[in-house]
């Protein structure tokens, strides 16, 4: 039996970025301690007085400079006797989301935003725990309005699909989106208009999500990838 065990915490923080390559991707925000050290989820040690989702807010500011989380939630507790080497480490997970229109740019160099489907090598179970809150994140968007988090204040439904998209992996019909979440009440229109696109055409109407909070708006809802 080990003489004393650690507790920290994780926390897989996502963000839907546009890249000029690939367009609308799903990001996760990684750190590393030195550049000779492998990346990882940020995190660490419970501090004294802290809660678990206080300490997970004070690493996310202190190692990459992020102070504005849209939704934290708890995400699992890990406590495999080696998952990490030499001291037993019991860590609780989380899951972070940014909205797409808040700067998000880590504050040091020794944070940055990687592309889920790209990351580079990490650190003990930390890819794992990437894979469990990706997976936790797309089945929550079948259900709940948790795409207020991802999203910007207002927006057009291709712009909200392409979210979606890059959240769930798979691509979002426009059309379809907007008569679900309509139907459960989750979007409202503005009465405002947005930017004609490069294309011209009438400029898109814009939406807003009607609770800023999570919560269930259909339990028996799924949103699958096309057939």
């Amino acid at each position: 039996m080990p003489s004393s065990v650690d507790v920290e915490v994780l926390t897989a923080v996502f963000q839907v970025r546009e890249c000029a390559e690939s367009g609308h991707t799903l990001h996760v925000l990684l750190s590393r301690p030195s550049p000779d050290e492998a990346w990882r989820l940020p995190g660490g040690r419970i501090g004294d007085t802290d809660t678990l989702p206080r300490s997970a807010q004070r690493h996310l500011s202190e190692q990459a400079g992020l102070t504005r989380v849209a939704h934290l939630e708890q995400l699992s507790m890990l406590s495999e006797p080696d998952r990490v080497p030499r001291t037993r480490t019991i860590a609780s997970t989380f899951l972070g989301l940014v909205p797409r229109d808040i700067p998000a740019d880590p504050a040091t160099e020794s944070a940055a935003w990687f592309d889920v489907d790209a990351p580079p090598p990490l650190a003990y179970d930390h890819g794992d725990i990437v894979d469990l809150a990706r997976q936790r994140l797309a089945g929550k968007l079948s259900y709940t309005n948790i795409a207020f988090a991802l999203a910007p204040g207002t927006f057009s439904m291709s712009e909200l699909a392409e979210i979606y998209g890059a959240a769930l992996g798979y691509p979002v019909d426009a059309t379809n989106l907007l008569r679900i979440l309509s139907r459960r009440g989750v979007v409202v229109a503005t009465g405002t208009v947005g930017r004609t696109g490069r294309t011209g055409g009438r400029p898109p109407s814009l939406y807003a999500f009607a609770d800023n909070r999570l919560r269930v708006t259909d339990e028996f809802a799924t949103l699958r990838p096309p057939l």
